[in-house]
């Protein structure tokens, strides 16, 4: 699918959490629906504030991306719109374009383990929980 990456200038992230919502809905089975409730507040008014975003448009924004220096904190594509290489191309710009070295994954997402692995991320460690303490292991992918 073709389309264009830029910079997310806007506060208004209503439509990047709609995206979160729908990815995470197909996506992250394993999460309690507590957690998944934190972290639809806290993805807007918490982290997002705080990371450098990037939105993939065409005519309207269909995924994004968070990062923080040379770290991939968060890569989401609208549900309806999985599969069509939106993903690849947030993360080859990310890669090439603002130096992304790596990226922490739910390990119990194994489609995004599977999707990183592809783009040449290997498995440098893992954790029993994830940042914040919960029950959820990480794994840390780093490519060269």
């Amino acid at each position: 699918m073709r389309g264009v990456i830029e910079r997310y200038e806007s506060q208004d992230y209503r439509v990047l959490v709609d995206i979160w919502e729908s990815a995470v809905k197909a996506t992250h089975h394993f999460l309690k629906e507590e957690d998944f409730l934190f972290f639809k507040d806290a993805i807007p008014n918490e982290y997002l504030p705080h990371l450098e975003v990037y939105v993939f448009k065409d005519e309207s924004i269909l995924g994004f991306m968070a990062v923080n220096e040379q770290h991939l904190e968060m890569l989401f594509v609208d549900d309806a719109f999985r599969g069509r290489g939106i993903g690849k191309q947030l993360l080859n710009y990310a890669i090439e374009e603002l130096g992304v070295k790596s990226v922490d994954v739910n390990e119990q997402n194994e489609q995004a383990v599977v999707f990183y692995q592809r783009q040449g991320f290997k498995v440098s460690s893992r954790t029993e929980q994830d940042s914040l303490g919960k029950d959820y292991p990480v794994l840390l992918l780093v490519i060269d």
